[in-house]
């Protein structure tokens, strides 16, 4: 008896030393820095415990301890904010009464955990789900989700990743992050996503197969003696079509022994498209092979089918002229050539000529208050504007240019809260100017994240005004933040004094990318 008694408390003590127990515990995996949310299953209140060195009632602790090991704790939910290795290990969730218990092993992983699957079909509209995999509940006081960002490798960061028509091509690997807000910090939740194109056989049904190449009446020029290959190119969408030769009513058979016989291969892409070729073959061109007229036939399980005929030459007997054509040709490649050179080189000036002294403005309301919104961010630098040189630019867009600026100290209704006053600021707008400032007073990594949604959910334009001087290395969320704006925005560069001249490059790039004036206003143009 004495025995069994120590038994029974040896196993229970090395249960509270260990977190191990009779019950298969839940693996989470997860990467160092990632946030990481666990759920616990039961339905009555919960109590967290975390077992390393000794066990500890996660529950029990103060929101300054919580805040202090990265932690937070809701009910059945315990969210670590950034994984780190001094979180790894077991933890466990109970009802009060202990009669209930729940198991979790979370484990750092060095690399990221398998991609999650989606599948979509070709030539159909798909949009990309972001997992939601232990991901924080909606309800969990001061964590906030602040949008999710998709990356694809040599694509911009994007918000959204909507396919109105999937091909083939993109099919691939897609990187989600999920970003939340907690204790005025950026924590992010990373998944890849592995997207797979399955053919539509729905489309396919509404497919026709058709011989591509060559054309009907086709002319072949040979020489004879020589070995002649024509390619018969067809693309199908059913298994039961059959792409053959014929010389005149008579069929051309795949017997390679023969002085005139095809070979037929093909192969299915991803979509569903079958491309076949059927090669004509002439081991020996002779006279009589002149003679005859060649037909490659597409037979389809839906008639009627389709056909080319095409015929051999000698070479020499009436040689193309393809000068004229050549000469035809080339002109027009250089005169569009000329086109787009010339656009791409003045279409600044041709645009603000159209503005300034032709009047092309807009003709009706969007329903927007404001043509700019003027916001500035922390420049780490000197080649950030001073209060002067923000005062100037915001003087000349108003009383030279006539733009009707929103002003985030002059036109936010004092009171409101500075994310949501920024967010409807941004709404009433048709641009959002971002200015680079030496001040403390500018927007915080978080809220950066927040413009950057406002701007792809109202499609609303932004223009990134940068220095000349090369940028420092700031905190890692708002270079992160700063980033994603810059390269969704077109990009106008502050080049100190040299930029002051209204006729400088500068001002010039800024008026074509903010919108054309509403009202027809004569803009005074500098001699």
């Amino acid at each position: 008896m004495m025995m069994m008694k120590c038994l029974l408390y040896l196993t229970a003590l090395f249960t509270s030393l260990t977190g191990v127990c009779s019950q298969r515990p839940t693996n989470v995996q997860v990467m160092a820095s990632e946030m990481v949310a666990l759920h616990c299953p039961l339905n009555t209140p919960t109590i967290w415990i975390y077992y390393a060195a000794q066990a500890k009632d996660l529950s029990a602790m103060s929101m300054a301890e919580q805040r202090q090991m990265g932690v937070v704790v809701h009910g059945r939910n315990l969210v670590i904010l950034s994984a780190s290795v001094g979180h790894q290990g077991n933890y466990s969730c109970s009802a009060g009464n202990k009669s209930g218990q729940s198991w979790f092993r979370l484990t750092i992983e060095a690399t990221r955990s398998s991609p999650f699957d989606q599948t979509c079909n070709a030539k159909e509209s798909c949009t990309l789900e972001c997992p939601e995999k232990n991901s924080p509940a909606e309800n969990i006081p001061g964590i906030k989700p602040s949008g999710i960002t998709w990356h694809k490798a040599g694509e911009r960061p994007t918000m959204v990743f909507y396919f109105g028509r999937v091909e083939e091509k993109d099919h691939g690997f897609y990187t989600c992050t999920r970003h939340y807000q907690c204790h005025d910090q950026l924590y992010n939740m990373t998944f890849t996503m592995l997207l797979d194109v399955k053919p539509n056989k729905k489309y396919r049904e509404y497919q026709k197969s058709d011989i591509i190449s060559p054309g009907m009446g086709e002319t072949f020029y040979v020489d004879l003696g020589s070995r002649v290959v024509i390619n018969c190119k067809a693309v199908m969408y059913s298994e039961f079509d059959d792409l053959f030769w014929l010389i005149g009513e008579d069929f051309v058979t795949t017997n390679q022994s023969l002085p005139v016989f095809y070979n037929p291969t093909s192969s299915e892409s991803k979509s569903g498209e079958i491309n076949m070729t059927a090669s004509l073959v002439f081991s020996n061109v002779s006279e009589a092979d002149l003679l005859r007229n060649y037909t490659c036939k597409l037979d389809t399980d839906s008639p009627p089918g389709t056909f080319v005929t095409i015929r051999l030459e000698k070479n020499g007997s009436s040689p193309p002229s393809y000068l004229s054509l050549a000469v035809s040709v080339g002109c027009v490649v250089f005169f569009m050539i000329s086109v787009v050179i010339v656009y791409a080189k003045f279409k600044i000036y041709m645009v603000l000529f159209l503005r300034d002294t032709l009047g092309c403005h807009r003709s009706s309301s969007d329903g927007k208050s404001y043509d700019a919104f003027l916001m500035c961010y922390k420049s780490d630098t000197d080649g950030g504007l001073n209060e002067q040189d923000k005062c100037f630019l915001e003087s000349v867009l108003e009383e030279r240019f006539g733009y009707s600026l929103c002003l985030y100290d002059r036109d936010v209704l004092p009171g409101n809260a500075a994310p949501d006053a920024v967010l409807d600021s941004i709404e009433q707008s048709r641009t959002v100017v971002l200015i680079p400032t030496s001040s403390d007073s500018c927007l915080e990594s978080g809220l950066l994240i927040a413009v950057h949604s406002a701007l792809v959910e109202h499609r609303t334009r932004l223009v990134f005004i940068q220095t000349n001087v090369e940028q420092g290395t700031c905190s890692g969320s708002v270079s992160e933040a700063l980033q994603l704006l810059a390269e969704a925005g077109d990009r106008v560069t502050w080049k100190g004094s040299s930029s002051v001249p209204l006729s400088s490059s500068f001002w010039k790039r800024l008026r074509y990318y903010l919108p054309a004036l509403q009202n027809v206003k004569k803009i005074r143009l500098l001699p």
